[in-house]
């Protein structure tokens, strides 16, 4: 680790980072394919990583056979310079690390960007579970030289066996999280109770169940149509998010997370955690109140609610954790849901985190006049907590 710390981004404070991102290349999936699960996968194509996508990846493996030009990009602070491809670090775990040395981040959680996408919404069981299998190897393998870099994986709840050894494979490999849809599979909910085997084993390992941006469905589309021009995101393309898709972009995770608190999985599994990443976090004060007042309205009516251990605010502060945008008020959303649950992160090296998220954060706990025990919570506590980090 870098011994200068204050030469850092994170200028020699305590940083855990509750979001980062590798970018794949088009056969960085497929490459992990085993002689029985070869062909069942396609390699990534053009479209999932937009148009320029086989230009970019060429750029960047070209710059990193090329010393100068990898000087002269890590003289610049990486938090504000190029994004996707173009990061240092972004496709290969040696500059990986060194990106956290010049960061400053003590951990890392590690997302996949595009490779879910080639196979989890396969009507063919065979091919989800390869992949989450290839999937996995393939996170653990990219993480597997630093501990400061915890790769989340996959798991489907298609099947509930599968899905079992699937865990089972993966925390054995090296994944350090799960993520999973936050939508039915098939006719059952997350919250069914074919789905507490998944549950009881990343509970005894102590890995969190993860939700993020991608887990579920969002806004309908019709809604884009009222007639007139079709609006692009703000990145130029169409497959990010756009102005009507924002306050949506919660909706799905919210409807998890009410079927594992009001269907007692959180009490049946008292030590799991699960993170809910980049799907904002502004909604959790007046979804919090939202929860009380259901049951309170139905409990009466409903044994299950009557039997929550705690009040289902509280169910929610003891096992969730929320990451934050970097545009979101971290100061008074702490004020209004507590310092327990919101985390820092950086969406590194996706350009949707900003060009200097601790700067942004770090004005609005400013403005609220949060003590260190606060900002501690929110830079690296909560993160220590879904990941059972001791510290």
């Amino acid at each position: 680790m870098n011994t200068h710390a204050a030469a850092t981004y994170a200028k020699g404070r305590r940083l855990f980072d509750a979001d980062s991102h590798l970018m794949e290349s088009v056969h960085w999936l497929t490459d992990f394919a085993t002689d029985a699960q070869r062909g069942l996968i396609k390699p990534l194509v053009s479209e999932k990583g937009g148009a320029n996508m086989r230009a970019a990846i060429k750029i960047a493996e070209d710059r990193r056979l090329d010393p100068e030009a990898t000087r002269k990009l890590i003289e610049h602070p990486l938090i504000s310079g190029p994004k996707g491809w173009g990061a240092y670090g972004a496709m290969d775990p040696v500059e990986r690390s060194h990106a956290l040395d010049l960061l400053g981040f003590e951990y890392q959680l590690v997302f996949p960007t595009f490779a879910i996408g080639q196979f989890a919404a396969s009507s063919d069981s065979d091919v989800v579970y390869a992949g989450t299998d290839m999937l996995n190897r393939r996170m653990a393998d990219f993480c597997a030289r630093d501990p400061r870099l915890l790769g989340v994986g996959y798991v489907s709840l298609r099947d509930p066996v599968r899905a079992v050894a699937a865990v089972e494979a993966g925390i054995a490999a090296g994944v350090r999280a799960f993520w999973v849809s936050s939508e039915p599979v098939l006719d059952r909910s997350p919250s069914h109770l074919s789905h507490d085997p998944v549950w009881a084993l990343l509970e005894k390992h102590h890995v969190p169940v993860i939700l993020h941006i991608g887990s579920g469905r969002g806004l309908d589309s019709r809604f884009h149509n009222a007639g007139h021009p079709k609006v692009k995101d703000w990145l130029g393309g169409g497959e990010n998010l756009r102005g009507k898709d924002f306050p949506a972009v919660a909706h799905s995770a919210q409807n998890f997370l009410t079927a594992m608190i009001f269907d007692q999985v959180f009490d049946r599994f008292p030590e799991l955690m699960c993170g809910i990443i980049e799907l904002g976090a502004t909604w959790v004060p007046g979804f919090l109140r939202t929860l009380d007042q259901g049951h309170m309205a139905f409990r009466k009516s409903e044994p299950l609610l009557a039997g929550l251990c705690a009040k289902p605010s509280e169910i929610f502060k003891r096992h969730v954790r929320v990451s934050l945008f970097p545009y979101e008020d971290a100061g008074w959303l702490i004020e209004q849901a507590g310092p327990e649950v919101f985390m820092f992160a950086s969406d590194w090296p996706h350009p949707e985190g900003g060009r200097d998220p601790l700067g942004r954060f770090d004005q609005t706990l400013d403005a609220v006049a949060a003590p260190a025990e606060v900002r501690d919570a929110f830079y690296f506590r909560n993160f220590a907590a879904l990941l059972h980090i001791a510290v």
